[in-house]
């Protein structure tokens, strides 16, 4: 097993994403909203235009009553709001869909990394969506054939910046005990949560969330791997005077979201110096995999940066693709990323991985693409640690 200041390496080797069956398109939802305030004309203006703006085209989620006819719709109705879900009906949908999503994404990245599922040492569940006990934890493990003494590690309600978050945990276990093998699973139903417009604030979080799954395999790489992320050093960090400006609550009629519009300003005017502590004076690196929160906060990074539109390529299109999926997204962000690479056929290439969530948080990670694994790869660790 390869070695770096003492520590087993530690790799992304493998990595799944899953979407639900149900796709929407960002005009039909649009429309939706702006049917129900027919009472308000400058509300359902405003909707339509923060929809056209936020850089989405395409959202997926796992209630099809989204698809129904406009007086069928029970999370925006248009008149009666005593049908609304409740926080105990959309908790009971969240149980029965996530597993199935979750398993779909956790087998594929363990095909990806050729890892047989008795390996797995560790398993960390992410999700900010849902919960319920035995949890999904347990109902993987019996799925997906797990050892039933793996240890469990679930990473709940910390939002958009979990997933990211998760794999650095990931990534000190296996600094820390030589030999781990870390399955991350993140699961969000962000869409069962949609709650009836009654002010601009709430558009924006109905804007541009949407459902999905991710899940990767972490474990040092050994010589049979190939196009993998080397993991480098990384950390979580509170942004000054923002503790307000992104929240999450739990409601009688499901989550409620509150995302304040300063948010992409507030990154601009804190995430460089963070930046630069990360990167400990060395260049900026080539890759950057952007939690695309939304389309203002990628904007902020790249001016902030002064990244090409090539570099953001992979946050954007996620985005247009599929929306804020929270945790789920920045697996997303890197598995285009990796294909890329694999696809220019490149030997290795250095990253830069960031994602946002309540706090305000910014969870930052370095990391390298790596081509297949040779000791050349170990002489240039020091980039990372």
């Amino acid at each position: 097993m390869k070695q770096t200041n003492g520590m087993s390496d530690a790799a992304i080797l493998g990595m799944g994403t899953a979407l639900p069956k149900h796709s929407v398109a960002q005009s039909d939802i649009a429309e939706l909203i702006a049917s129900t305030l027919q009472n308000r004309s400058d509300l359902a203006r405003f909707a339509r235009r923060v929809f056209r703006s936020c850089g989405i085209e395409t959202r997926y989620t796992c209630e099809s009553n989204y698809l129904d006819p406009l007086e069928a719709c029970r999370y925006l109705p248009s008149h009666d709001e005593s049908a609304v879900p409740t926080t105990e009906e959309r908790m009971d949908k969240y149980k029965r869909e996530a597993l199935p999503l979750g398993l779909t994404a956790a087998e594929k990245a363990l095909k990806d990394a050729d890892m047989a599922p008795d390996r797995i040492t560790h398993l960390i569940t992410v999700s900010c969506t849902g919960q319920y006990q035995p949890g999904l934890d347990v109902m993987l493990i019996r799925h997906l054939g797990l050892s039933p003494r793996v240890n469990r590690l679930p990473l709940i309600f910390q939002g958009c910046a979990a997933g990211l978050k998760a794999i650095q945990m990931a990534r000190d276990v296996v600094h820390g005990a030589p030999g781990s093998q870390v399955l991350v699973v993140c699961v969000e139903l962000c869409t069962l949560h949609f709650q009836p417009v009654k002010e601009r604030e709430a558009l924006f979080a109905a804007s541009f969330f949407g459902d999905g799954a991710s899940s990767c395999v972490i474990g040092p790489p050994e010589s049979h791997h190939q196009h993998y992320l080397k993991l480098g050093s990384g950390y979580s960090v509170l942004l000054p005077d923002s503790t307000e400006d992104m929240t999450w609550e739990v409601g009688n009629t499901g989550f409620d979201l509150f995302l304040s519009p300063r948010i992409p300003k507030l990154l601009g005017a804190h995430l460089e110096e963070e930046l630069r502590v990360l990167l400990e004076g060395d260049k900026l690196p080539e890759l950057w995999a952007i939690h695309p929160g939304g389309r203002g906060i990628v904007d902020s990074v790249q001016e902030v940066m002064h990244l090409s539109d090539e570099q953001t390529q992979y946050s954007r299109e996620i985005l247009r693709t599929a929306g804020n999926l929270s945790s789920v997204t920045i697996m997303f962000v890197l598995n285009a990323m990796r294909q890329d690479m694999k696809a220019q056929n490149q030997t290795f290439t250095e990253g830069v991985a960031m994602a946002f969530g309540p706090g305000l948080t910014a969870e930052l990670m370095r990391f390298n693409y790596v081509k297949a694994y040779s000791s050349s790869v170990k002489e240039q660790d020091h980039v990372l640690l």
